[in-house]
């Protein structure tokens, strides 16, 4: 589900005065492991375009960076979208979504628009991502819950690494496109169970594959107990919520507008919660007027 208010805009400009990429996020030069991930991506847009020439580029999130709140694949799929316009390339959506994927997998799901599914696929040709329903399909709102907006020590790239070293892994990966199919039907049938038991399984095997990894990835915070705790009260209790967490302490809390303002207020009443985020259903990446 893409987000309609945790956004990422990104500007690039070929400059042919420069001997090498000048990268600003949030205002500030990036490390070199940072730059060089960039400068790597926006080669391979160079190599489409028959470009030599390197690029200013200014990238800002409105939510924090690097603590597990898909920053990488809202800025790959930003990223992919300014450099081949600024390059000159035309790619259709599913093209975007290839060519975002080589950045961040993740980063291929941000360029279609609402509800979309990413493709596994064999190659390159038929690993992209497409939106299976508009963003007023399902009237849902994603509470972001900030519990440590600091970077995460181990990003996902390096924990996707690890994955293979947990014995749950090859299990997690077998039962995907069962998880994947019902996920799917949730969605499209707005069936806010299944959705929901979905939702928090495949959640919690992901975390249970890098717990177990070796050298094993602890990435929740009590407070991030707290929220799980509270959720799975409140749906006990028959409210439409639940949980999940990407590779990070922090929690994404899916509900229906409908109950947003009462589960809002449940989740204010833990005090060690740094800031709460609302989004509803957003587009994909678009060009905007630079400012």
């Amino acid at each position: 589900m893409n987000l309609a208010s945790l956004v990422t805009r990104t500007r690039v400009s070929v400059n042919n005065s420069l001997s090498s990429d000048h990268i600003l996020i949030g205002g500030r030069k990036v490390d070199q492991s940072s730059s060089a991930r960039i400068s790597t991506f926006l080669d391979i847009i160079r190599k489409r375009a028959g470009s030599n020439s390197y690029a200013d580029v200014e990238t800002m999130n409105n939510f924090p960076s690097g603590s597990g709140i898909a920053s990488s694949a809202s800025g790959f799929a930003a990223l992919a979208l300014a450099g081949t316009h600024a390059y000159g390339l035309e790619l259709d959506e599913a093209g975007l979504s290839r060519l975002a994927r080589r950045g961040s997998g993740s980063a291929c799901r941000s360029i279609p628009t609402g509800f979309v599914e990413w493709h596994q696929g064999v190659s390159d040709d038929d690993s992209y991502a497409n939106s299976i329903a508009p963003p007023d399909h399902w009237p849902l709102v994603d509470l972001v819950v900030i519990v440590d907006p600091a970077p995460k020590h181990i990003g996902s790239t390096e924990g996707h690494h690890l994955a293979s070293t947990s014995p749950l892994q090859a299990a997690r990966v077998a039962d995907t496109p069962r998880r994947l199919d019902l996920c799917r039907r949730g969605i499209l049938d707005r069936d806010f169970e299944t959705f929901a038991s979905l939702v928090e399984q495949d959640c919690l095997m992901m975390h249970a594959v890098m717990m177990t990894s070796r050298p094993p990835l602890l990435y929740w915070k009590p407070a991030t107990l707290e929220v799980m705790h509270l959720i799975t009260s409140l749906r006990r209790s028959g409210k439409p919520v639940c949980f999940t967490i990407d590779a990070g302490a922090n929690v994404h809390v899916l509900t229906t507008v409908d109950h947003q303002t009462s589960v809002l207020s449940e989740l204010q009443n833990i005090p060690s919660i740094q800031s709460i985020l609302i989004s509803t259903p957003g587009t994909g990446a678009q060009l905007v007027e630079a400012d």
